[in-house]
């Protein structure tokens, strides 16, 4: 199918960008970044927008920047997926984040699609959701009023939607790297007809003298918007990471979905979902053990 008509306009920077969403605030706007998400529900007329705004060739959204201290690393919200996956630092220190990249679509999806176009469309069977918030990223914004940060716990609201204001644009995703205590994991159920997350895992595991000192575990697919399973990061906490702290932490996949409700649709049941959530969690702190 064919789009509706719209208005094409062309930002070359983050201030173009942001006039560009002032100028036409009274009508329905949509940011175009890899187009992964945006030209799919455009071509089948899901979204009728009047106007779109290109921002994908702003080169200063683009890369990935390590603080001096090695301790973060900034992600622009351009930045395509191919370009995580073969990250060094994040492979080293943040492996979620580009075991999940490498989980996206197919090559050529891996380096159109952005890691800020997924965040922000917040589909609730994408891989990276799970990833950014198992690694306790930062989001960071800006519109007219200047810029901010969103905590990543506040960012993903509910299915398709975020904590970004009318008129702002995600610029930067900052993840924390960690050190020899410290990996993560992503694990997933492929989709045999899409390759979304039917469910998917990511898991970020510190430890201290052997035993877990802090865990994050994230889902996405499994439920209407990506949540953390804190039941699970509950029965880690204390734990080693044995076969069998691993089993009974994750039999709790489902004990708090943190007000999310488990998806029921034509990929699986809500049943069948709960299911595949335990066993993926298992997965995930099973790979987590194996790196240690």
């Amino acid at each position: 199918m064919f789009p509706d008509g719209f208005t094409y306009e062309r930002a070359g920077t983050v201030d173009e960008a942001l006039d560009l969403l002032a100028e036409h605030a009274d009508a329905e706007t949509e940011l175009l970044a890899g187009g992964h998400s945006l030209l799919p529900t455009l071509k089948n007329r899901l979204a009728s927008p009047d106007v779109v705004v290109d921002i994908g060739r702003i080169d200063a959204l683009r890369g990935i920047e390590t603080d001096g201290d090695g301790e973060t690393a900034t992600i622009g919200a351009l930045t395509p997926y191919a370009t995580l996956e073969a990250d060094d630092a994040l492979l080293a220190d943040c492996p979620v984040v580009p075991e999940a990249a490498g989980e996206v679509g197919d090559v050529q999806v891996r380096n159109a699609g952005t890691l800020g176009g997924n965040l922000a469309h917040a589909d609730p069977a994408a891989d990276m959701p799970a990833s950014v918030l198992a690694a306790d990223a930062t989001i960071h914004v800006r519109g007219q009023d200047g810029s901010r940060t969103i905590g990543i716990d506040d960012f993903f609201e509910g299915i398709f939607t975020t904590a970004l204001d009318e008129g702002e644009l995600l610029t930067g995703i900052e993840v924390p790297l960690g050190d020899g205590n410290a990996t993560s994991a992503y694990v997933k159920k492929r989709s045999p007809s899409s390759g979304y997350a039917v469910v998917g895992v990511a898991a970020a595991v510190e430890t201290a003298d052997g035993t877990v000192e802090s865990a994050r575990v994230a889902t996405t697919g499994a439920t209407d918007h990506a949540v953390r399973l804190r039941a699970v990061e509950d029965g880690l906490a204390g734990e080693t990471l044995s076969q069998e702290a691993i089993a009974a932490a994750a039999s709790r996949a489902t004990d708090d979905l943190d007000g999310a409700t488990l998806m029921d649709d034509d990929r699986a049941s809500a049943e069948f979902r709960a299911q595949l959530l335990e066993q993926y969690t298992e997965r995930a702190l099973g790979r987590i053990a194996d790196r240690r």
